[in-house]
């Protein structure tokens, strides 16, 4: 029965990432969804400004914090390890509903691109954004990335064993498709306001980050072989000479 439970929880936790990821493209895009990041009144600037913030900062440390290592040592005695990682998306998918609840829009325009084929191209682009994204997460293993996978590996009494590592489509030109793609999505769009711009400036700034503490992590479980593919293979851009160091 607890093992049941647990398989259940899991499954939930990643049902809920799937509403909150269509809600994230339908908020940045302001497309479809009933409060996006322009959607609303207007307050003061300087309100707004901290109010967005400090919930982005929130999900940075989140986010952050709860994938290292240490971290988990600390979690899993409270936390049993196969629901750990869905934990970890549940927190996520929490702090990401109370940014989408609670942002303040600035929405006066940045810049606005009049032009309809050069609009819908930027819209394509967006897309395209969004797709290497979900992509990327397949690419590695989207079910254990989610948490699902250790969970139905408990239900049915394997050992989890993760994923060895491998660099397929994306990852053979950057180490880090899936933040590029959420770099490309969040800044293409054909009308950037200034709340849009600040949210796109603070991500793409926590995004530079967090691959820093990511690829620290990787180095200590890969070893060698991973400080291989960082001399041969770009972060975030593709290398043009692939025969650089990083």
């Amino acid at each position: 029965m607890l093992r049941f439970l647990v398989l259940i929880y899991g499954i939930v936790c990643y049902v809920m990432f799937l509403g909150t990821f269509l809600y994230t493209i339908g908020f940045v895009a302001n497309f479809a969804v009933p409060k996006a990041i322009d959607s609303g009144t207007a307050g003061d600037w300087v309100t707004s400004l901290i109010v967005d913030g400090v919930l982005l900062g929130l999900f940075a440390v989140q986010h952050s914090v709860m994938a290292r290592p240490a971290f988990k040592r600390l979690w899993t005695p409270l936390v049993s390890e196969p629901a750990e990682r869905s934990t970890y998306v549940l927190f996520t998918n929490l702090l990401l509903l109370l940014l989408f609840w609670q942002w303040r829009p600035l929405p006066e325009p940045a810049w606005e691109l009049a032009s309809p084929p050069l609009r819908m191209l930027i819209w394509a682009i967006c897309g395209c954004g969004w797709l290497v994204v979900l992509v990327s997460t397949f690419l590695i293993d989207h079910f254990e990335l989610f948490g699902v996978r250790q969970v139905f590996l408990h239900f049915t009494g394997q050992p989890f064993r993760t994923v060895d590592f491998k660099t397929r489509v994306f990852y053979r030109f950057v180490r880090h498709p899936l933040m590029t793609g959420f770099v490309i999505a969040f800044w293409a769009t054909p009308t950037m306001s200034v709340g849009h711009l600040f949210f796109a400036a603070m991500t793409t700034g926590y995004i530079l980050v967090a691959v820093q503490l990511e690829e620290r992590d990787l180095v200590t479980f890969h070893g060698d072989e991973y400080r291989e593919y960082q001399r041969q293979v770009g972060m975030l851009i593709p290398r043009l000479n692939r025969s650089k160091s990083t």
